[in-house]
């Protein structure tokens, strides 16, 4: 039983590292584009127009580095989770698998929040700068961020977080339950297998819905579109089922208040 239960504070760091990494991504995706004003110009010519930009060394070598760490981090993500590499991992890191999975993705994850380089020379989709929109398109944007954090929040409570995050794995394996999925329904199963980002309207939501939408911006919501919408498959058979596990955890959840009033 040692050994199994020096399993559980390696789940506990890679969970603890997932959740800061989240809360790190909330003021990355939101907080700084939202609150921290449109980009300061780095000289007289910035921000510079779509061709002009396109012969600019100062534009052209942050969004290279840019698009490398976003390639970097959807390689990881991507990678790790095909078949092959699933059962590599499980067969050197045993029930460890999906932890490690979880923290090479948020790592992944730091390395690009943290090494991001802003292109204020770039040129500029769209900025909310004269009155009124300057005052109110920010506001909007944030009461649509507060809503999209809060429905991917509650969304991740529709699943089985401590199953997403490797620690349920670790706890049924200490106490010799065997592995989680087997214990899932084939709608669950089905319903896994088609869907790996539950949460990509909302995510859409925040990396588009902001004030100024500068290169370096365009360029991360751009990738992480096109990576969300080719990694989502849901079906009607898998929307009938999330409809009926929201509707179940909603029951579960007023139980206790109709005891109460009882």
């Amino acid at each position: 039983m040692a050994p199994a239960l020096l399993l559980v504070p390696a789940a506990l760091a890679s969970f603890v590292l997932a959740f800061g990494t989240g809360v790190e991504f909330v003021r990355f995706a939101s907080l700084r584009p939202l609150l921290g004003g449109p980009p300061e110009p780095a000289g007289p010519e910035a921000p510079q127009g779509w061709l002009a930009a396109l012969q600019d060394r100062g534009v052209l070598a942050p969004l290279a580095w840019d698009l490398g760490l976003l390639l970097l981090f959807v390689g990881q993500h991507s990678l790790m989770a095909t078949e092959t590499v699933k059962v590599w991992l499980s067969r050197y890191f045993g029930v460890l698998q999906r932890s490690l999975y979880v923290a090479c993705t948020a790592l992944a994850l730091q390395l690009v929040m943290r090494c991001w380089e802003p292109v204020p020379r770039g040129p500029v989709l769209w900025a909310a700068q004269a009155e009124p929109w300057a005052t109110w398109v920010p506001l909007l944007c944030f009461v649509l961020h507060a809503v999209a954090w809060l429905l991917i929040f509650s969304i991740l409570l529709v699943f089985d977080y401590a199953e997403l995050m490797g620690l349920k794995q670790v706890y049924y394996h200490v106490r010799g339950l065997g592995e989680p999925l087997a214990l899932k329904s084939p709608r669950a199963l089905r319903l896994f297998s088609h869907l790996r980002h539950p949460v990509c309207v909302e995510l859409l939501t925040v990396l588009w819905v902001v004030p100024t939408l500068g290169t370096d911006r365009l360029l991360l919501a751009l990738l992480l579109t096109l990576y969300l919408g080719l990694a989502h498959g849901l079906d009607q058979q898998d929307l009938c089922y999330l409809r009926a596990q929201l509707q179940r955890k909603l029951h579960l959840l007023s139980r206790p208040q109709e005891g109460g009033a009882q």
